[in-house]
């Protein structure tokens, strides 16, 4: 079964929401990530040589903003194609800078698990589980392309050893 055009509409209702809030809910989603996993801050530039999510941090607030749109652009692609495609030089850097930054699955569900968190923060009591259920499998399906280049540059770089 694909993803659904009520799904899509779910990611795509709430993102509208999410927009008028950006600088909070790029906090909120931050703090989530600290929260469920605090030894994840070295391996964000912004937040290592820092007690405190920085609040007024561009790099943070467009990382997060980053997360936000690729994840509900899968969610459109899902729809539309069936399978997440991040255009080719933007998935090449992703999994590049992911493998250098060391990521690994578990890191993946950490961001995912802010991220719904941070959904529920923004839709309040018009969160649903199917709306979260719709956030969860976008972003499993961005994370997963994501890992694919990974496992490509990783390759790549092995065999130039």
């Amino acid at each position: 079964m694909g993803f659904s055009e009520k799904q899509e509409a779910l990611v795509k209702e709430s993102w509208e929401v999410m927009k008028e809030d950006i600088p909070a809910l790029s906090l909120h989603l931050y703090a989530m990530i600290l929260e469920i996993a605090p030894e994840a801050k070295g391996l964000f530039s912004f937040l290592k040589d820092t007690n405190e999510i920085p609040q007024n941090n561009p790099k943070l607030k467009s990382h997060a903003v980053k997360v936000f749109k690729m994840v509900c652009e899968s969610a459109i692609q899902l729809r539309e194609k069936g399978e997440v495609v991040v255009s080719g030089s933007s998935l090449k850097y992703l999994g590049s800078v992911h493998l250098q930054k060391g990521i690994v699955d578990p890191h993946f569900e950490v961001v995912k698990e802010a991220l719904i968190r941070t959904v529920e923060k923004a839709m309040g009591e018009k969160c649903s589980e199917e709306m979260k259920s719709a956030w969860r499998e976008a972003y499993d399906h961005l994370a997963a392309a994501i890992k694919t280049e990974m496992k490509q540059e990783a390759a790549q770089t092995q065999t130039q050893l």
